[in-house]
């Protein structure tokens, strides 16, 4: 074998390598992570939750800085960051949020020290507002969030007869 068939045959073994790698390379980034779209009236229920604790929270300011924490990771999690636990979903924030992440880690810690007896309903206030930059950077209408919908999945009875609706198959083939 030959030195410029050894350099041609290694450097594709290098190059079949790196593609097999690179994927779950990518993969293992928080940084990569999909962000899932969300339909316009997603975001408006989410926004109208959210207006709707903040008036809550004059009269139950424990159970809107709890609701508000649940609604975050909520939210969160509806735009594809990790749903298996909130050390996993607030890193993967940090990461496209690195600014209003902070905020949202008050509110759950204060949302913890509400659940355990905590008064101080300023502290309680200040939290939920510190939270509130994080809530509106998922809310937010983003490009992919108004994708055109796909096209309409065929019914099974359609397909039983061979047809597909609503789908041009071009002119008539001559036989």
């Amino acid at each position: 074998m030959s030195t410029v068939t050894l350099i041609i045959l290694l450097a594709a073994l290098a190059a079949m390598a790196g593609l097999v790698i690179a994927p779950s390379v990518r993969q293992g980034r928080k940084g990569e992570l999909p962000v899932r779209s969300l339909p316009s009236e997603a975001r408006e229920q989410y926004a109208a939750r959210w207006a709707g604790l903040q008036e809550r929270f004059v009269d139950s300011p424990g159970w809107a800085l709890r609701e508000a924490d649940r609604l975050l990771g909520a939210l969160a999690v509806d735009r594809g960051y990790p749903a298996e636990s909130e050390e996993k979903r607030m890193a993967a924030l940090s990461v496209r949020h690195p600014e209003e992440i902070d905020g949202y880690r008050r509110l759950h810690a204060m949302a913890a020290r509400v659940h355990e007896g905590e008064r101080a309903t300023e502290r309680m206030r200040e939290a939920l507002v510190a939270a509130r930059p994080l809530f509106e950077q998922l809310v937010r209408a983003q490009p992919h969030d108004e994708r055109p919908l796909p096209p309409p999945v065929p019914r099974q009875r359609d397909l039983r007869r061979g047809r597909i609706p609503r789908q041009r198959l071009g002119p008539a083939a001559d036989h």
